[in-house]
């Protein structure tokens, strides 16, 4: 067949010309397969529209076109199915559908201005380059370290999900091959058909596994290991298929094909493998590898995939097996970071385009076809649960949780679209059964996650732990704590405020320190993270953790060597921040910790101020607030992280104290600092003017009583009645302590409250402590302050501590106390008084076998009157 080019001093009007008659025939309605289309080495950039020209019919502005397109259709489909819990790839998929002829291209116009014939070269080289360098990323995050410790029933689940479908799926196919695979290669066909029905897509897995909240459980763990498994097996099984795929290749080329293909592993492993390791020794400790390393590396991805193009395997082999050889550790991070986000978020949505463009439902016409090509699908399918049933069940794995390690691993994706792609190329599937085997593949991805997440829906927790906030617990015993860092810059000053909590042998603190990893689009680390969800204890080695979170882990548990009375946990929890909160509320509950603390969403600079971290963590932030099982504590860190400030001697905290559950939460956690010998204490207790009036007529309670008899009888108090048993108690216990200081304060609105704390000097203290919510709903003393609040998980108090007009040198911790309503119903924020009725054993549980030392029944109130005429400096009273 004869073509013509368009020469190459041709004007610009005879190119319009050539372009605008190839653009007919190219897209009329008797093109052919095998249409030549010509192409004008000049037409690649227009001169503009002033000239006359048509943008669209030089290949540079389509291209542009083309990908801004994609990109834009591919996000709205990510948003739209959103709410429904579908990965990212079902949105990428349907996006080419869309785009392509079975809806968009319908329209004449569309085909011809955007997606033209002509054009596809251009697309399908940049999405194929794209593949490329993502199979690289694949291949770069697996750890074969991690493939070696995945245990025997990984393995097993692994082969049962493939061994099973794949001989099924082939079986099924060579029964109906003649209605199935006409015109084709019979062998070829059922390979290929087999090699895709029995993939599971370990990217897509790890993101629905994230999203279900199944990531850091056994079933999630054992659910990745049988996907990298199986994507091994995969790559090896699809090298073999392309080998002898050539309908006119003789058994001695496929042979030469295979013997390549091995020659070329055996190659990256003993000589890429160590050169690679030999690039790391020279690089100096502490240094990043340099850019000229970074460049070479990366044309060897290409060098890597002509390679084994040459050699008549696929490239996308070549990029896989040589990311595969990268070692793990700061080389593998340098390059998933300089590349992840540019391929996943660009490239990579243009290859699903091109198989959505080649995805025709138009030419699905015969219903024989179309079912025995479901049929097949189906009974693979249903072939891999069984399998992973039967290995479950030889495990003692419960069923519904073999049915559910059955659906996750029949996850579609990327590898299947690879695979299927590669067979039309190959002419080894027709349009028809490329069509139909894409659907049904989008279908059956689409079906994983409702199905999984209705059988591991979690039991309701009908009993609840006591210990559910600090006041419940005696100021001396075990604290059980969950602190939660997103970077290791929060780490310093979360070890700062351990220090301050008073870790002993008399009263130890058992932490659960939590890593909180955002899940992007990206697989990257994911089953590291779930590694890292173990126990330190029990993990093998550190080389799968991700940098961060490793130096986030040798932290704590230095921190646990050489300190007393301290054991930690650390955890890792990976999911998206809208839902970060659930995680994090789910493992307070399991470990039975009465505290919660997190960072601020915002961090300290070089001149002192704040400036946001990460706009999500504050939402995080809010949501758990609202929906925590136990108390939650705020730390906002202004100077708390300084290694000068943490090698004092002695630490000066302040307390203000307005009243309510969460400024009593916050005095029981005073109480457990200020035991620490190089802890002082300052309390501010701010009254109304009418403070005496309220506590007279509620004479239902004497300070002179047993306290467990006070504590036993306590429903039916108002919250100033036991504002006054919890300090009286405190003050009764902490007679003759000289790191306390105590003073009272009247104040009758939100000016006098701030001009109190304004004359504080606040050089002499390292941290302020203050309840959420301080006094009563609508206290004058407080009222103004929350119409300027810009940070309401702060309060008032602890929103107008950490603005610029306060001290830039003293940290603030804000704490919510977990209420008990009716001795039943769970509330995270405090009711209003009087209606909150304390759980009968509150104080019993916190304060047994404790009573007032004789002499100190009497024990009464400082008169406001006369604290009020003193200054904070000279006016306090020593306990």
């Amino acid at each position: 067949m004869a073509s013509t080019v368009a020469p190459l001093n041709a004007d610009v009007e005879d190119l319009r010309t050539n372009v605008t008659a190839q653009l007919r025939n190219a897209t009329g309605p008797s093109k052919v397969t095998n249409l030549v289309v010509c192409y004008s080495p000049m037409m690649i950039a227009t001169n503009g529209i002033w000239q006359g020209v048509n943008p669209l019919e030089f290949s540079l502005p389509l291209f542009i076109l083309q990908v801004a397109v994609i990109v834009i259709t591919t996000r709205v489909l990510v948003l739209l199915l959103r709410p429904f819990r579908q990965p990212r790839v079902i949105a990428e998929i349907l996006a080419g559908i869309v785009l392509g002829p079975s809806v968009m291209g319908q329209m004449e116009l569309w085909g011809n201005m955007v997606f033209p014939q002509r054009s596809l070269l251009t697309l399908e080289t940049v999405a194929h380059l794209g593949l490329l360098y993502f199979l690289f990323l694949v291949g770069l995050e697996m750890d074969l370290d991690v493939i070696r410790r995945s245990g025997k029933k990984a393995l097993f689940v692994a082969l049962a999900g493939m061994a099973l479908p794949f001989c099924i799926g082939t079986a099924t196919s060579f029964i109906f091959r003649h209605q199935v695979s006409r015109n084709v290669h019979q062998t070829s066909f059922l390979l290929f058909l087999g090699v895709a029905l029995s993939v599971t897509a370990f990217p897509v897995l790890a993101r629905i596994l994230a999203e279900i909240k199944l990531l850091n459980t056994e079933l999630g763990r054992i659910a990745m290991s049988a996907a990298i498994v199986n994507d091994m097996c995969a790559w090896i099984l699809l090298a073999l298929a392309i080998a002898i795929t050539e309908v006119n290749s003789t058994m001695l080329s496929s042979l030469w094909v295979l013997l390549g293909g091995v020659v070329f592993v055996l190659f990256c492993f003993y000589v890429v493998r160590p050169g690679m390791w030999w690039l790391i020794g020279r690089v100096p400790e502490g240094e990043s590898i340099s850019d000229m390393d970074v460049s070479l590396i990366l044309t060897g991805v290409m060098a890597a995939g002509v390679c084994t193009d040459a050699l008549g395997i696929h490239s996308v082999f070549g990029a896989f097996v040589y990311g595969l050889v990268i070692p793990s550790g700061p080389l593998g991070v340098a390059l998933i970071e300089k590349l992840e986000d540019f391929v996943t978020g660009l490239l990579l949505p243009l290859f699903f385009a091109i198989s959505g463009l080649r995805t025709d439902v138009t030419k699905v016409h015969d219903p024989v076809t179309v079912g025995l090509l479901v049929l097949v699908f189906v009974m693979a399918s249903f072939a891999k649960i069984m399998g992973t049933i039967i290995i479950a069940a030889l495990y003692t794995m419960p069923f519904r949780e073999g049915v559910s390690l059955g659906f996750l691993m029949n996850t579609r994706g990327l590898v299947e679209m690879i695979v299927l792609n590669i067979g039309r190329d190959k002419q080894v599937l027709g349009d028809e059964s490329f069509a139909v085997m894409v659907l049904v593949s989008v279908a059956m991805t689409a079906l994983v996650t409702p199905v999984v997440t209705g059988l591991q829906k979690p039991a309701r927790r009908l009993v609840g732990y006591k210990r559910r906030n600090l006041q419940r617990i005696r100021h001396d015993s075990e604290l059980r704590m969950l602190t939660c860092v997103h970077t290791t810059r929060n780490v310093p000053s979360v070890l700062s405020l351990l220090d301050l909590s008073n870790p002993s042998k008399r009263s130890p603190i058992f932490i659960y320190a939590l890593h909180l990893v955002e899940l992007t689009g990206r697989a990257s680390n994911m089953l590291a993270a779930a590694a890292a969800s173990a126990s330190s204890s029990n993990r093998s080695g550190s080389s799968a953790l991700p940098p961060m979170t490793e130096h986030i882990f040798n932290a704590f548990e230095n921190y646990e060597m050489h300190t007393g009375g301290v054991s930690i946990q650390t955890l890792t929890a990976v999911s998206p921040y809208q839902s970060m909160h659930d995680d994090v509320s789910v493992l307070a509950e399991d470990k039975h910790v009465s505290l919660i603390v997190v960072p601020f969403h915002k961090q300290q600079t070089v001149d002192g101020g704040l400036e946001p971290i990460n706009p999500s963590i504050r939402g995080f932030n809010e949501s758990l607030l609202s929906t925590s099982p136990c108390s939650v504590a705020i730390l906002v860190d202004r100077g708390l992280s300084a290694a000068a400030a943490r090698m004092v001697d002695e630490h000066s905290l302040v307390l203000f104290f307005f009243g309510g559950p969460d400024d009593r939460e916050g005095l029981a956690y005073a109480w457990r600092m200020v035991e620490n010998p190089g802890v002082t204490l300052a309390i501010l207790r701010f009254l109304p003017p009418d403070y005496r009036a309220q506590s007279s007529s509620g004479a239902t309670y004497s300070s002179d009583a047993d306290s467990r008899a006070i504590n036993i009888g306590a429903e039916g108090k108002t919250e100033l009645e036991m504002d006054e048993e919890y300090l009286g108690e405190f003050r009764a216990r902490n007679q003759g302590n000289n790191a306390i200081t105590y003073a009272e304060r009247t104040v009758t609105n939100s000016e006098e409250t701030v001009a109190v704390i304004r004359s504080l000097d606040s050089s002499m203290h390292e941290m302020y402590i203050v309840g959420r919510r301080p006094g009563e709903p609508g206290s004058p003393m407080t009222s103004a302050l929350e119409d300027w609040m810009e940070s309401p998980e702060l309060g008032p108090i602890g929103d107008m501590l950490v603005s610029s007009d306060f001290s830039m040198t003293v940290s603030v911790l804000v704490v919510q106390q977990y209420v008990v309503v009716d001795g039943t119903a769970p509330m995270s924020a405090p009711a209003p008084a009087p209606a909150v009725n304390v759980d009968p054993v509150r104080q019993y549980l916190s304060n047994a076998n404790q009573r007032p030392p004789p002499g100190l029944e009497g024990y009464q109130s400082i008169p406001a009157s006369s604290a009020a005429d003193s200054r904070w400096s000279s006016g306090t009273v020593g306990f």
